[in-house]
């Protein structure tokens, strides 16, 4: 059987042309077939440019139904899809092009121009010219046969600490994930997702729409989040994916309340922790219990709160099926229930590797062939939650003072409990004496008037003394990256002169 995920995809589309597959609000509906039709298109006009098997095709344009046509139309050609965040500045991209060698650029028209004088190799098009190119080219393609091992996508990390590495994604990892979250939490051809994110990352394009393709439901298409429309579409959808911010605007706009979520059947956030805070306050305002999970770009979704069960604050739950994770020491033995160590996994969903980087490769995996996630958790030993996965942090962002290690989720949750906390990041920042300092950056509400010496005296009576912070800092904001997730990189240069 042909293991392309695109031939996957097609045996899970509707009959005819009756099911939509994509509806802007205010804008067109697209059904199944003609998603198929501009992708088959697409497709002919990708091979017309002189594309061959293996090729990269680099994608960096708005979010468009168009641009999922080319992603599959990337697949049925057996290509390599490369995303590329709309973000990104001209030194990243030069980064990316020679890194990757794509074969092919597709970009918005306000960057052609930079992308252009960036790639003489490539062919360089805007979206808008290679949908020109494709109408007047066959709507059907004979999908390429492609092996389970065959790359899919490259995705690039995000690069916060040195050289962004491109993991390589096969169809076989695509394709068990996406099925794994189908099962997991019961998408049926009657759901509507509301779609909010990004499709430049794992969230939005493989999270979000292959759980929709694979169970031949629709999607509510947004360009972006925006609170009071988001609230607006509610009543049309029975599934919302998003990242935490998400959830807290609309804990922030006063037109959400219960019964715009009546025919909502799950929450699902992910790619950023989920305060508890959050967790509670969107459970007493809607009625729902936020469902959570954890996954990584090189490895799709790892585990999830469950669909059925309690879903617990705080958590990532349990590992998808086929997924194998554990949680060991500095030594590599496994940690029992509320020991902190090293998360690690296996798996079909674990990807082939760093693009062009065989050496980091062999670093990043143990020598029974476990993936080292950077991630540091336990198992969570009590309660509704036994069993469940809790995430501690990065490795890299662990704080070791005078020889002891310090975890700052623990002290964070802390934090961001206190009355007037809107949220708090602990780092490390160099210290003459103790190697690292324990330090914090905190966003207070407005109206709080929470000093140093508060946040200080509070901690004291809770927690051993050498994880109480020497320095507390507060900002109006902490820096996120695209994801939404907090760059400690980012508040150690700007606050580690300070100490």
């Amino acid at each position: 059987m042909n293991a392309n995920l695109y031939s996957l995809f097609e045996r899970h589309f509707p009959d005819g042309t009756e099911q939509p597959f994509l509806i802007v609000p205010n804008g067109p509906v697209v059904h199944y077939d003609e998603l198929s039709a501009l992708s088959a298109q697409i497709a002919h006009a990708l091979v017309a440019a002189g594309c061959v098997p293996g090729d990269r095709v680099a994608v960096q344009a708005d979010k468009h139904w168009h641009v999922l046509a080319l992603y599959l139309a990337c697949l049925r050609a057996g290509l390599v899809y490369l995303p590329l965040n709309t973000g990104y500045q001209k030194s990243e991209l030069a980064f990316f092009f020679g890194d990757a060698e794509p074969r092919v650029i597709v970009c918005g028209t306000d960057r052609l121009g930079v992308v252009t004088a960036l790639d003489r190799k490539a062919t360089v098009l805007t979206l808008p010219e290679l949908v020109d190119r494709a109408a007047p080219l066959p709507t059907d393609f004979d999908t390429l046969p492609r092996a389970p091992d065959d790359l899919a996508a490259i995705l690039y990390t995000s690069g916060t600490t040195g050289r962004s590495k491109g993991a390589m994604l096969t169809h076989r990892n695509l394709a068990s994930n996406g099925l794994a979250l189908v099962a997991a939490w019961g998408f049926t051809r009657g759901d509507v997702l509301l779609h909010a994110l990004p499709i430049y990352h794992v969230h939005g394009l493989f999270v979000a729409t292959h759980c929709a393709l694979l169970s031949g439901s629709r999607m509510l298409w947004l360009p972006k989040f925006d609170a009071r429309e988001v609230v607006s579409l509610l009543p049309r959808a029975t599934v919302m994916m998003g990242v935490p911010t998400f959830y807290t605007r609309l804990l922030a706009e006063p037109s959400f309340e219960r019964e715009r979520c009546r025919s909502i059947r799950l929450f699902v956030s992910g790619s950023a922790p989920l305060l508890a805070e959050t967790f509670e306050e969107f459970r007493t305002r809607s009625g729902h219990a936020i469902l959570e999970r954890y996954g990584m770009t090189e490895t799709g979704m790892i585990t999830s709160n469950p669909l059925d069960g309690a879903r617990v604050g705080g958590t990532v739950g349990r590992p998808l099926p086929g997924i194998d994770v554990r949680i060991v020491d500095d030594t590599g033995r496994p940690c029992g229930p509320g020991t902190i160590g090293s998360v690690e996994l296996r798996g079909p969903n674990v990807f082939a590797g760093y693009w062009r980087m065989p050496e980091k490769t062999r670093e990043e995996f143990t020598a029974d062939g476990c993936f080292r996630t950077g991630d540091v958790g336990e198992w969570v030993a009590e309660g509704p939650g036994r069993g469940y996965l809790r995430l501690v942090g990065r490795a890299r962002d662990l704080v070791i003072t005078g020889g002891l290690n310090v975890y700052p989720k623990e002290i964070e949750e802390r934090i961001d409990a206190m009355e007037g906390v809107e949220e708090s990041a602990v780092i490390g920042v160099p210290d003459p004496d103790f190697g690292e300092a324990v330090a914090a950056v905190i966003v207070r509400k407005p109206g709080c008037a929470l000093t140093e010496d508060d946040v200080v005296a509070a901690l004291k009576g809770e927690i051993a003394g050498f994880k109480v912070p020497k320095r507390v800092w507060f900002a109006d904001e902490l820096p996120r990256n695209a994801m939404g997730k907090v760059q400690k990189a980012v508040l150690r240069e700007r606050f580690g002169s300070l100490s």
